[in-house]
């Protein structure tokens, strides 16, 4: 099992950090599917891969001359992202102490992220025909981040699919501009989830080397995605960014059944 937990970490990050989805929109549900850990467990351990992987990613961005973070923006979004991965910290917990089981509140993680891959799934199938904008407002970008952030928190996927599809349609960003930037985003959400649970002393009983493991597969999963981003096209990035999504969609699919038996 901790190969398995190793792996999962590593081709996750390597695909987050080439979409721009963090990872843990993958992470979550596969190993929510393996049932061998709480809803709570999966959750945090999913989170600190993908803020290994985030690390990583955007240290190399900075040091690369041909792509660069629009921080004028994505600063402001990556704020408003602490203040709702906080929020969305709360959030869970919240739902979780009214469910009073784990497994319905992985059922209704689940059934969100249904929801939101199927709506960024149609998205990006269109988007060559949806007209975008490219808003500049501090606050409103301060404003889009902690509706991000609480996504993020809740969901435990640091970011997910999301993150993209505002990127792309609020900022008319490319699909690579917008993945290095909703990486930026997704560092900033998931240092606050980290920092809320350690505060708050929320952090749930997960064994060390499972945790060391798939921290060792966000950072090797975010070197590799930094070197195939800079060599694969924008069109194969949106091939597998929907193949992903169809994945994803089943799996959560599959995790909701169960969960609700």
């Amino acid at each position: 099992m901790p190969v398995i937990f190793l792996l999962v970490s590593f081709f996750s990050s390597l695909v987050g950090s080439i979409c721009g989805i963090g990872g843990g929109v993958i992470i979550k549900p596969v190993l929510d599917a393996t049932g061998t850990m709480s809803v709570t467990a999966i959750s945090f351990l999913s989170g600190c891969t993908v803020l290994s992987m985030s690390v990583i990613s955007v240290t190399k961005a900075m040091k690369n001359s041909t792509l660069k973070i629009n921080t004028k923006i994505t600063t402001w979004l990556a704020l408003g992202s602490v203040l709702g991965g906080m929020t969305g910290k709360v959030m869970f917990q919240a739902v979780k102490e009214i469910l009073q089981n784990e497994n319905k509140t992985g059922a209704v993680q689940s059934i969100v992220m249904i929801f939101i891959t199927l709506g960024t799934l149609i998205y990006t199938a269109k988007k060559n025909g949806i007209k975008t904008y490219k808003f500049e407002n501090k606050i409103l970008c301060f404003i889009i981040g902690v509706i991000l952030g609480i996504f993020s928190s809740f969901l435990g996927i640091g970011g997910g699919p999301i993150n993209l599809v505002i990127l792309i349609f609020f900022f008319s960003m490319t699909t690579k501009e917008a993945v290095i930037n909703s990486i930026y985003i997704i560092l900033f959400s998931q240092i606050a989830s980290l920092a809320h649970s350690i505060f708050a002393r929320k952090i749930p009983d997960v064994s060390i080397l499972y945790l060391g493991l798939m921290i060792l597969g966000g950072v090797c999963g975010g070197m590799a995605g930094s070197i195939v981003n800079k060599k694969i096209s924008e069109e194969k990035v949106d091939k597998l960014f929907i193949g992903l999504m169809l994945v994803i969609i089943f799996i959560n699919i599959y995790n909701t059944y169960v969960f609700m038996k």
